[in-house]
């Protein structure tokens, strides 16, 4: 005799319809500060499905449109923890003409432009997991979604967010390009450095003996600084060297700047001094010094393997027939912010690729388990807490 199991939350998960919901988030022109058009068709569409919603004012630090979004849902049983999502609503580059092509069952664009899943990718997988949920009669405790602005030029919603807004303290965020099944335990700490070095201005044919190369002793400095991966919990680089105003001045002044990220602080500030000690000893040497100025982006964070947010992560994947693999990654997102801010979070990935590129895409099965992951982890965290 054939034994018919009831249907779980994945497999309310509609396909096509989350399909056709990627296309159309995608092809919203949303860039970072600019959010407003997304935030608009969230304000329409949530309230739909049954979610009260509230803005905070962190866009007024940055000069943007919009907010962060905190959409909560009451669910069936509020005897439940309440589990949150969390994404970002900007893209990095405008997605204005964005012309969808599909190949071999992967999501590309005309080459014009980018695709914008990441991260509306996630935003449409949430939406349509809570419709799954609802239609498939699946209990569940409160579901928050957290919806961040200005994400990628450095995490500065999640920065400027009003902590006081969110009524959930344990969550995820679907931002990697790992396939699905992909849980990130770890993330870094990392700051920026503003090194100015200073030398003498002088004309190169009128007064040259008075000059002093700022780009020389920059220069000198770099060539003894180690940059690069420092270890395997460190990585260093400068990304920014500017200075100079004509071709016959010698330059008096060139800014230097870099990042360090690790997993361990110590490494960090280790490396920090180390950048500025190289930096210094040249100027010294050569007659000039150096201004450094600090800039911490962000901490890291560290979910024990044992965590319940883990082990419901391993058998939501479990019960949607996908691998689960444990990882680390020196990559920074929101999850470094929420966490730092009280909210233990960690980060899923989601399978898109080449992203912040014209190349980027996302396979329509990453796109679709993301939808079917999101269901199942809303589904089996209120089993595990209501069999405590």
């Amino acid at each position: 005799m054939k034994i018919e199991h009831a249907p779980s939350a994945a497999d309310y998960v509609n396909s096509a319809r989350l399909q056709e919901l990627f296309l159309e988030l995608a092809k919203m022109n949303a860039p970072s500060t600019k959010e407003k058009l997304v935030a608009d068709y969230l304000q329409k569409t949530l309230p739909e499905l049954g979610f009260t919603l509230e803005f905070d004012e962190a866009h007024k630090n940055f000069d943007g449109d919009v907010g962060n979004l905190f959409a909560w849902h009451e669910g069936t049983d509020p005897s439940i923890p309440p589990l949150f999502f969390s994404t970002h609503m900007d893209t990095v580059l405008p997605t204005e003409g964005l012309k969808p092509v599909i190949k071999d069952g992967i999501i590309h664009t005309d080459g014009t432009t980018i695709l914008g899943a990441d991260d509306r990718a996630a935003l449409a997988a949430y939406i349509e997991a809570m419709r799954a949920i609802i239609e498939g009669g699946i209990p569940h405790g409160p579901i928050e979604f957290i919806l961040t602005v200005n994400e990628q030029p450095g995490l500065v919603g999640a920065t400027y967010m009003d902590y006081s807004k969110a009524k959930s303290k344990t969550g995820y965020i679907f931002d990697s390009s790992g396939d699905v099944g992909q849980i990130i335990l770890k993330g870094p700490y990392s700051t920026r450095i503003w090194m100015e070095v200073e030398g003498n201005a002088a004309h190169i044919a009128l007064n040259a003996e008075e000059g002093n190369s700022a780009i020389l002793i920059a220069s000198d400095g770099l060539s003894k600084m180690r940059l690069g991966e420092i270890d395997e919990e460190t990585l260093a680089n400068i990304g920014i060297i500017k200075g100079g105003d004509l071709t016959s001045i010698i330059p008096g002044s060139v800014t230097v700047a870099g990042e360090v990220r690790s997993f361990s602080k110590e490494k960090l500030n280790q490396q920090l001094n180390h950048m500025e000690e190289v930096l210094m000893t040249a100027a010294e040497k050569s007659g000039g010094k150096v201004n450094v100025r600090i800039e911490k982006k962000y901490s890291g964070f560290d979910i024990p393997t044992e965590d319940i947010l883990v082990k419901t992560a391993e058998t939501a994947a479990q019960n949607i027939k996908v691998k689960s693999y444990l990882t680390e990654t020196l990559g920074g997102a929101d999850t470094n912010v929420l966490n730092e801010n009280g909210l233990t979070c960690l980060t899923l990935g989601l399978g898109f690729q080449n992203i912040h590129s014209f190349r980027e895409c996302i396979s329509i099965q990453n796109l679709v388990n993301t939808g079917r992951l999101t269901a199942a982890l809303i589904e089996q965290w209120y089993v595990n807490h209501k069999s405590e």
